[in-house]
C-alpha cells in the first residue's frame, strides 16, 4: 500500500490542514477504524518517509495481519480495505507528484498553473510517469507530460528525460522537426504533434510559446 507515494512529495501546509501534527522532523496523523476497533497511525518524515502502523484497541497489540499477503478472510479484507482507503486518501489529497524533475518541465508545470490554472492528470496506473494536461473548458488535451527514454524519440541515448509533448499545426509540424529540438510525436498524432525534450535544448520562452500554441488550438472543434 505505501507504494501510493512513489514519486510523490509532500505538502506540509496539506499534511497540516488534513489534521496531521507537526513533531520535530515527522508528521503525525491517527484515525480509528471499524467502529474503534483500531487505531491507525501515518507517520510522514521531512525525508518523504511514509509509515503506517494499526493498534488493536482491545489487546494494545499491534496488527499486522492486513500486511500479509496469504492472510484471507471477510475480517482481515475489511481491515486491508479502510487501511487502503485512508492511505489513498492521504496520497491524493496531501501529497503530489514528484516525477518529472529536469528545471524546465517544473517551470513549464507552474507556467501552466499560473496561466490556465490546469494541473497534470495521470490517466493511467500502468503508465504513472505519463501525465496530460487538458482545457477547463472543452477537456481537450493540450499538453502531455513524459519520463521517457530519449531513444523513444529516434536518438542513439538511452538517458531518461522528460519530454513535453504539444499540438501544432500540420505546417508547423513538419517546418519544426529537426531531430534535435523538436520531434515526431510519441505516442500522439504526429500530423497534430510534437514532442520536445526538456534538457535545455530549448528556451523557456519558445517552450511557453509553443505552450500558449498548443492551448489555442485545442480551442477549435
Amino acid at each position: 500500500m505505501l507504494l501510493l507515494f512513489k514519486n510523490k512529495k509532500t505538502v506540509p501546509q496539506r499534511l497540516l490542514n488534513y489534521g496531521f501534527t507537526e513533531c520535530g522532523d515527522d508528521y503525525h496523523y491517527s484515525t480509528r477504524l471499524l467502529d474503534g476497533q483500531f487505531e491507525m497511525v501515518i507517520t510522514v518524515s521531512k525525508l518523504e518517509h511514509v509509515s503506517a502502523t494499526l493498534t488493536d484497541t482491545g489487546s494494545n497489540e499491534e496488527y499486522v495481519l492486513h500486511l500479509v499477503p496469504g492472510s484471507c478472510g471477510a475480517f482481515v479484507g475489511r481491515v486491508r480495505a479502510e487501511y487502503g482507503k485512508v492511505l489513498s486518501d492521504i496520497a491524493q489529497k496531501c501529497f503530489e507528484s514528484d516525477i518529472f524533475k529536469s528545471e524546465q518541465a517544473q517551470a513549464v508545470i507552474q507556467y501552466i498553473r499560473s496561466k490556465y490554472g490546469d494541473e497534470l492528470e495521470f490517466l493511467w496506473a500502468k503508465f504513472p510517469t505519463n501525465a496530460i494536461w487538458r482545457r477547463a473548458d472543452n477537456a481537450k488535451w493540450y499538453g502531455a507530460l513524459l519520463l521517457i527514454p530519449k531513444n523513444k524519440l529516434g536518438v542513439n541515448d538511452s538517458t531518461l528525460c522528460d519530454v513535453l509533448n504539444l499540438r501544432a499545426s500540420p505546417e508547423t509540424v513538419t517546418e519544426l522537426i529537426d531531430n534535435k529540438r523538436y520531434f515526431r510525436a510519441y505516442h500522439m498524432n504526429k500530423k497534430h504533434w510534437l514532442s520536445l525534450c526538456l534538457d535545455g535544448s530549448l528556451s523557456l520562452e519558445e517552450l511557453y510559446l509553443r505552450i500558449d500554441h498548443s492551448y489555442a488550438l485545442a480551442a477549435k472543434k
